[in-house]
C-alpha cells in the first residue's frame, strides 16, 4: 500500500516494549560523566594528562580523535562510527599524537624556543580561511573560531606552539647532507637498460600431443595440489535489509511534485539554439583586426594566429555556447556560416575573433517525455528518505532483543540467509558494507545497523563458520583432470622451447627456426613489456650479454635474448632529475629516522601522566 512520509515502521515498533537495555545503557553513561560537565567536557575537568610542565587538554584530543576519525573515514569512503575507530586503534593514536605534541611543547618551553606577536600575526594573516576580499578580516577570524569552539588566546597559543615545534624540529634535522653516493647507486641500478630479442612459443610447436591423464595421475595431482580444490571458508549468515528498490513501487509521488522538479531543472530540459565556438583574445582591438585582415588576405589561418599567440587550440575552445554567454559577439556569431571567424568584438578578456564551427538547433523535452524518469528519481529520494527516516525504530527493535526475523515480521524490512563466502558479489554481497561485515561478524555478537551505498540499511548475525574444507575427489575428478593436462602441456611447450633455444646463437635470427622475433630496446627495471611474466624483469637483469633463457608465461614460453646493456647517461636531464629526487627521498627519510628517535628519546624523560577516567569520559562522549 502507499506510505507516507514516515512513521510506519516507527508504528510497529511501538509494539515492542524491550526498550530497558538500551535505557540503562543511557543511564550509565549519565553517571560515567557526572562531574565533566557537559559540551565537549568544558565542565570541572579540562585536561586529560600531563606531559612535564604542559597541560594536555580535552579539547586537543577531541580534536586530534575528530581528526583521524574523519581522516579514516575519508580513506574507506563512509563515516565509521566510534566503535570501529575503536577497533582500528584510532583513540590511541590520537592520543600518542597529542602526548608526542606535548612532549615536543614542553621541549621547546625548556629551551626557550618561542616566537613573538608579530609572527603570531604573520601567520594569522596567512590562513585563507581568515581571509576576505580585502585581505585579513578580524570578524571572519572570530566567527571562524566560535564554530570551533576555540577562543583566540588558544588558536594564537596552538600557533605559537606549532611554530616553536617546528623551530626545534629545524634544529635537530637541520644540516643532513643528501646522500649522494646513496643516490649515484640507486641511479645506477635504477636507470640501466637492456636491450633483446624474443619470441613465444605456444601449443602449436608441440611435435607430439600431450596424452590425458592416467588415474594414477589424477590422483597423484589431487593429493599434490590440495589448495587448487577446498572450498573456502564459508559464514552461514542471517540478515534483514532494506534498500529503496523494495519500496520504491509504495512511494506516492504527485503530479504537482514532478511538476516542480521540472521547473528547478528546466534548463536541462530546454536548450536555446547553440554554437560551438573558438575565441582568439588580443591586446587591443588594432591588433585583433589587423589579424582579421591577415586571415581575410588568405595569408594566415584560424590555427596559425592561435599559434602566433602561443597558444594550442584547446586553449580557445569554448565548446557549445548560447547567445547570452557570447555577449556583445552573440549577433555576429550567431550570423555566421560555419568555419566563418567574425569579430573583433569585446570579451571578458579583452577584444576577441570568434571562429563559429557548428550550429546546435534547439532542443526542448517535453514534461511528458521525462516524467516517468523524473517520478522514478523522486521515488527513489522518497524511499531513501522513508527508510532514513525510520532507522531509529529499527534500532530501538534491535535494542530491545528483536532477532532478524523480528526485524522481518515487524518492518519493512526483508529475512535473508546466505552461505558466504569472499568471492561471492550477487544480491546483498554485491555491497561493499555487507561484505566487510560478513567478513568480521562474530557468533553472539550483538546486532547493529549498517548503512548500504544506495541509501539502504541492513544488519546480520553469524550462524556458523563451516572451515576451508577439500572437496571430494569424485567431485571435482574433471577439474583434477584439467589442471593436471594443462600442468602437463605447459611442460612439454618449455620442453620444446628449451630445444629451440639450444640452437640460438648471438647472432641467430630468429626467423630461420621459425619463430616471430620482437625487439625491445633501452628497458630499465621499472619497463613493462606486454605479455611477460611477472618476473621477467628480474630475469632480465640476472642475464648475460649473448645468453638466451626460456621464461614460463603460463600458457607460453618465451625465449629472451639479452643484446646488449647500457649504462645510463648521466648527464641527462632526466636522469638527473631522478637522482636528485633519490638524494631527496633519501635525506627526508634519514631527517624524520633522526627526529624520531628524538622524540622517542625526549618521551623516555619526560614525566607523562594520563588520567584513563577521563580518556574513557571522552571516548564515551564519541560512543
Amino acid at each position: 500500500m502507499p506510505k507516507p512520509a514516515g512513521g510506519a515502521i516507527s508504528e510497529m515498533a511501538k509494539k515492542s516494549n524491550k526498550r530497558y537495555g538500551a535505557w540503562i545503557i543511557v543511564g550509565v553513561l549519565l553517571v560515567g560523566l557526572a562531574g565533566f560537565g557537559t559540551g565537549g567536557l568544558n565542565g570541572t575537568v579540562r585536561d586529560i594528562g600531563t606531559v612535564g610542565d604542559k597541560d594536555i587538554s580535552v579539547a586537543s584530543y577531541q580534536r586530534a580523535l575528530n581528526q583521524q576519525i574523519r581522516s579514516i573515514s575519508a580513506q574507506l569512503g563512509q563515516q565509521i562510527s566510534f566503535q570501529q575507530a575503536q577497533a582500528f586503534g584510532i583513540d590511541q593514536v590520537a592520543l600518542n599524537q597529542v602526548v608526542l605534541l606535548g612532549t615536543l611543547d614542553n621541549e621547546a618551553a625548556k629551551l626557550g624556543i618561542s616566537i613573538g606577536d608579530e609572527r603570531v600575526f604573520e601567520q594569522l594573516q596567512a590562513i585563507p580561511s581568515f581571509q576576505s576580499a580585502s585581505g585579513f578580516n578580524r570578524e571572519t577570524y572570530r566567527l571562524a573560531l566560535q564554530q570551533s569552539g576555540q577562543s583566540a588566546a588558544e588558536f594564537e597559543d596552538g600557533l605559537r606552539e606549532e611554530t616553536a615545534r617546528t623551530l626545534l624540529q629545524g634544529a635537530v634535522v637541520g644540516g643532513i647532507p643528501l646522500p649522494d653516493a646513496y643516490a649515484d647507486t640507486l641511479i645506477q641500478y635504477a636507470s640501466e637498460t637492456r636491450s633483446i630479442t624474443w619470441a613465444t612459443v605456444g601449443a602449436d610447436a608441440l611435435t607430439a600431443p600431450v596424452p590425458g591423464p592416467t588415474e594414477a595421475d589424477i590422483q597423484a595431482y589431487y593429493d599434490a595440489n590440495p589448495d587448487q580444490f577446498t572450498a573456502p571458508e564459508t559464514r552461514d549468515i542471517t540478515y534483514a535489509w532494506l534498500t529503496p528498490d523494495m519500496i520504491i513501487d509504495d512511494m506516492v509521488v504527485s503530479d504537482t511534485a514532478v511538476a516542480q522538479l521540472y521547473e528547478e531543472r528546466i534548463a536541462e530540459f530546454v536548450q536555446p539554439e547553440r554554437r560551438l565556438v573558438e575565441r582568439l583574445v588580443y591586446l587591443d582591438e588594432s591588433r585583433a583586426a589587423a589579424a582579421l585582415a591577415r586571415l581575410e588576405a588568405g595569408e594566415v589561418t584560424f590555427e596559425d594566429l592561435v599559434a602566433e599567440r602561443g597558444l594550442a587550440m584547446t586553449d580557445v575552445d569554448l565548446g557549445d555556447v548560447d547567445r547570452d554567454e557570447l555577449g556583445a559577439a552573440a549577433d555576429g556569431v550567431f550570423g555566421a556560416a560555419p568555419g566563418d571567424v567574425v569579430g573583433p568584438f569585446n570579451s571578458t578578456f579583452g577584444p576577441a575573433l570568434f571562429r563559429m564551427n557548428a550550429v546546435l538547433a534547439a532542443q526542448e523535452t517535453t514534461l511528458d517525455e521525462v516524467a516517468a524518469d523524473l517520478r522514478d528519481e523522486l521515488a527513489a529520494e522518497a524511499a531513501r528518505d522513508y527508510i532514513n527516516d525510520n532507522a531509529n525504530p529499527i534500532i530501538d527493535l534491535i535494542a530491545g532483543g528483536a532477532t532478524m526475523a523480528n526485524l522481518a515480521d515487524r518492518t519493512d524490512m526483508e529475512l535473508g540467509t546466505i552461505a558466504w563466502t569472499e568471492d561471492m558479489s550477487e544480491g546483498i554481497a554485491a555491497y561493499d558494507a555487507f561484505r566487510r561485515e560478513a567478513a568480521t561478524v562474530a557468533e553472539g555478537a550483538f546486532p547493529e545497523i549498517f548503512d548500504l551505498s544506495d541509501g539502504g540499511l541492513f544488519a546480520l548475525t553469524l550462524d556458523g563458520i563451516t572451515p576451508p574444507t577439500l572437496r571430494p575427489l569424485d567431485d571435482v575428478r574433471d577439474a583434477v583432470a584439467d589442471a593436471w593436462q594443462a600442468e602437463a602441456r605447459q611442460e612439454a611447450i618449455m620442453t620444446r622451447a628449451q630445444e629451440i633455444a639450444d640452437g640460438i646463437l648471438p647472432l641467430t635470427d630468429f626467423t630461420t627456426l621459425d619463430l616471430a622475433p620482437m625487439t625491445e630496446d633501452a628497458l630499465t627495471r621499472r619497463s613493462f613489456v606486454e605479455g611477460t611474466p611477472p618476473d621477467f624483469n628480474t630475469q632480465l637483469f640476472e642475464m648475460r650479454v649473448g645468453e638466451v633463457r626460456v621464461m614460463d608465461a603460463e600458457n607460453r614460453a618465451l625465449i629472451v635474448r639479452l643484446d646488449g646493456t647500457a649504462a645510463p647517461v648521466l648527464t641527462d636531464p632526466s636522469v638527473i632529475a631522478q637522482r636528485d629526487a633519490l638524494a631527496e627521498n633519501a635525506s627526508a627519510g634519514i631527517a624524520q629516522d633522526i627526529f624520531d628517535a628524538y622524540a622517542t628519546r625526549l618521551q623516555q624523560q619526560t614525566d607523562i601522566n594520563i588520567n584513563q577516567a577521563t580518556i574513557n569520559a571522552v571516548n564515551a562522549q564519541f560512543q
